[in-house]
């Protein structure tokens, strides 16, 4: 009898549980195994040489590997870094004696904990205007309504006749196309972008968010770097902050948030495109945003993350940087994605603005497979049709336990 061979997909347990509990396997060696099928790679910094080796023995007895340089291997260096491999299951064997070991592998050993169990779960749930947004049940769109009259997109509303009741037309039309949440900007972040007063911003954004808050049951953010429009328009109705600067570039707009208790939108954003490591330190920007919030009282359930596409990055560290979204997951934080019509899809096509509908789509699709939680877009209607579809593809054979 010929053997007959076919590969299993790892990119989700269920997919593995299934297959396993089909072929009859107890229970008990279900919950036994599952974690042998997930593999993780994490990367350590500041690590010194003898905690790498002894880091790199320990995970090889359970059946891991540990990457180290050969300055690290050797003990030329005194500090560096270390890739640890291995399945969900070595890591906790691993666990279980790492503690115990010398050369602060015991600190080590909580904050791979802290990963471990970051990872095993969807970040906590929000409510925003008496909607609860349960990650991980479903991706959340948020349309955009851009009171400009130089958005990047074209869809500036401001040089327009009834300003009002174009923008109240254009949010029931979102509402309608199964939009969770309406993101309001006053100021152009666009590429080479004209700065504009306070006094500005607020006499654009503020009317739209008072008409809007009266009559659309869509929670508001907006969209705005600076703490007295994000003040002003917490006041005027808005329920959320979208900081481009991660509550980085003034110092005072944490503390508005933190007062307010509103929840933000914090993004990674840089001057220039010069990178070490592009992924290492987005993350680690974003994870400052987070800290900085959470030290001025704002609860962690209550900060979302977005990684900046477009924002101090050229073409190709944003696909790299899409590609690679699901690192950060390990911030434990939802994570909005914002790709829409943007220069990176010009790039890659060839093609202006009023032509980059498809070319949203697939970072959509691509951005939700990679964990994206809250989808931030022009074309609602279309890209809900998107999101649905990827979700029911994901989520197919999810119901396993």
């Amino acid at each position: 009898m010929a053997f007959s061979i076919r590969l299993i997909s790892a990119n989700q347990p269920a997919e593995v549980w299934k297959e396993m509990n089909r072929i009859g396997v107890s229970p008990e060696g279900l919950e036994l195994m599952i974690g042998k099928g997930e593999f993780l790679i994490v990367k350590v910094s500041n690590i010194s040489a003898p905690a790498a080796n002894i880091l790199k023995q320990e995970m090889l007895a359970k059946g891991g590997e540990v990457a180290l340089g050969k300055e690290m291997a050797y003990l030329r260096s005194e500090v560096g870094e270390a890739i640890i491999m291995g399945t969900r299951t070595q890591y906790r064997r691993l666990l279980d004696l790492l503690p115990r070991q010398p050369f602060g592998l015991a600190a080590l050993a909580q904050d791979l904990n802290h990963l471990l169990n970051t990872l095993e779960e969807e970040p906590p749930p929000l409510t925003l205007k008496n909607q609860r947004f349960e990650w991980g049940k479903k991706t959340y769109i948020m349309g955009i309504i851009n009171i400009t009259p130089d958005s990047f997109s074209g869809d500036g509303l401001l040089a327009r006749d009834r300003l009002l009741t174009k923008v109240l037309r254009q949010a029931e039309a979102f509402l309608e196309a199964g939009a969770d949440v309406l993101d309001i900007g006053g100021q152009s972040t666009r590429p080479g972008y004209t700065q504009i007063s306070v006094e500005e911003e607020k006499r654009r954004v503020l009317p739209v968010l008072e008409t809007l808050a009266q009559k659309i049951p869509l929670p508001l953010s907006v969209d705005t770097y600076k703490p007295a429009v994000a003040e002003a328009a917490l006041a005027a109705g808005a329920d959320l902050i979208n900081d481009i600067w991660g509550l980085q570039g003034d110092p005072t707009m944490v503390k508005v948030a933190a007062v307010a208790q509103a929840p933000v939108i914090v993004m990674h954003n840089k001057t220039t495109p010069d990178y070490t490591d592009l992924m290492g330190e987005v993350a680690s920007f974003l994870q400052n945003s987070i800290d900085l919030a959470v030290a001025h009282g704002l609860p962690r359930e209550k900060i979302i993350v977005d990684p900046g596409i477009g924002f101090g990055k050229t073409p190709e560290q944003n696909l790299i940087v899409l590609n690679r979204l699901d690192e950060l997951k390990a911030l434990g934080a939802p994570i909005l994605l914002g790709t829409s019509r943007k220069s990176l899809i010009g790039h890659v096509l060839g093609l202006p603005v009023d032509q980059r509908l498809e070319g949203t789509a697939a970072t959509v699709a691509v951005g939700i497979t990679r964990g994206a939680h809250l989808i931030r877009v022009h074309d609602v209607e279309e890209m809900v049709r998107v999101a649905r579809m990827t979700d029911a593809i994901l989520h197919s054979g999810n119901s396993f336990r």
